[in-house]
C-alpha cells in the first residue's frame, strides 16, 4: 500500500508470470496458448529483462520458424509495482489491453496485473478505513467501547451475517486466494460469536479450496450487546460457512439471454 493507503499494483500482481524467450518461434508459442485456458499471449523476457509482448494476434499469418523478437510488439505499456490500482486501471482501459507487465526500476518483470485484477481489487476491499468506520457505528449506535486486533480466525468459528453470495464473483475469490491475494476478513468478536461483518465471497471460496484459517481484521466488543446482525443470522438460519448459498447470476429472474430474447420477439 502506499502511505495514503491506497492499494497498489504490487498489492494486486499475479507473480507467478510465464515468459516466452525471443528465440522461440511462432509455431512454439502459438501452441502453448493453444494448450493454455488462461493466455492470449506472453511477455518476452531475456532473462527476467521485459523485451517486448507477443500475443495471438502477433503470430497471425506467421511463418511457424520466425523467432518471436521479429514479430512481438516491442513499444508496450508497463506498470511499475508502487503504482496506484486506480491509475492501473486507466491505463487499461484507455490502451485497451488486457494485461499490463510489472517492472522494476531496472525493468525486469516481477508481476503482472489484468483487468480482472483491478475490477477484484474494487470488490470487498477491507481497507482499515472501512474497519474504523464500522467501529465507529458500533460504539455510537450501541454506546458501547470496541478494540481492534488482527489475527487469523478459524473459519468453523465463524457466523455469517449475510445468506447470499454469487458463484461468478466465488471464481475471483478462488484465483485471489490461490495467489495469496486474498484481503483479510472483517469479523466482530462479542465473546460468544465471530460475526463475519464482510468477507461471505471470501470464506465460501476458502471453504472449497480446504483452507481452516484466514487473517481478518476483528472488532472485540466486552460488554453485553444486542447487535441487528446477529437477528439477522438467527431469522435467516445462518450458522455455519455452509448456510450460504451461492446464486448464479444467470438465473436471476430479470436477467435474460439474447436466444431467449430472439425466441420470444
Amino acid at each position: 500500500m502506499t502511505d495514503e493507503g491506497n492499494p497498489t499494483v504490487g498489492d494486486y500482481m499475479t507473480r507467478d508470470v510465464e515468459t516466452v524467450s525471443p528465440d522461440e518461434t511462432v509455431a512454439d508459442v502459438a501452441r502453448r496458448i493453444a494448450e493454455s485456458d488462461n493466455h492470449s499471449g506472453f511477455p518476452v523476457c531475456d532473462g527476467r529483462h521485459v523485451e517486448g509482448f507477443v500475443s495471438a494476434r502477433d503470430l497471425l499469418l506467421e511463418p511457424e520458424h520466425v523467432p518471436v523478437f521479429r514479430v512481438m510488439t516491442t513499444d508496450l505499456l508497463v506498470a511499475h509495482p508502487e503504482m496506484e490500482v486506480d491509475d492501473a486501471a486507466r491505463v487499461i482501459l484507455r490502451s485497451g489491453i488486457q494485461r499490463l507487465p510489472v517492472v522494476d526500476d531496472a525493468g525486469n518483470l516481477v508481476g503482472i496485473i489484468s483487468n480482472a485484477d483491478v475490477i477484484r481489487s474494487q470488490i470487498e476491499r477491507a481497507t482499515p478505513g472501512k474497519v474504523e468506520k464500522l467501529r465507529e457505528t458500533l460504539e455510537n449506535i450501541h454506546d458501547v467501547d470496541t478494540r481492534e486486533e488482527r489475527r487469523d480466525v478459524s473459519l468453523a468459528d465463524l457466523t455469517p451475517t449475510q445468506g447470499k453470495v454469487y458463484a461468478d464473483e466465488l471464481e475471483g475469490r478462488r484465483y485471489e486466494l490461490e495467489r495469496g491475494l486474498a484481503e483479510p476478513l472483517v469479523v466482530i468478536d462479542t465473546g460468544t460469536d465471530l460475526l463475519l461483518a464482510d468477507g461471505h465471497h471470501r470464506v465460501k471460496a476458502a471453504s472449497r479450496l480446504d483452507i481452516d484459517e484466514m487473517d481478518a481484521y476483528v472488532i472485540v466488543i466486552d460488554e453485553p450487546v444486542d447487535l441487528g446482525m446477529v437477528k439477522t443470522a438467527e431469522k435467516e438460519q445462518l450458522e455455519s460457512i455452509e448456510d450460504i448459498d451461492a446464486v448464479d447470476y444467470a438465473h436471476h429472474p430479470l436477467i435474460e439471454t439474447t436466444e431467449r430474447l430472439r425466441r420470444n420477439g
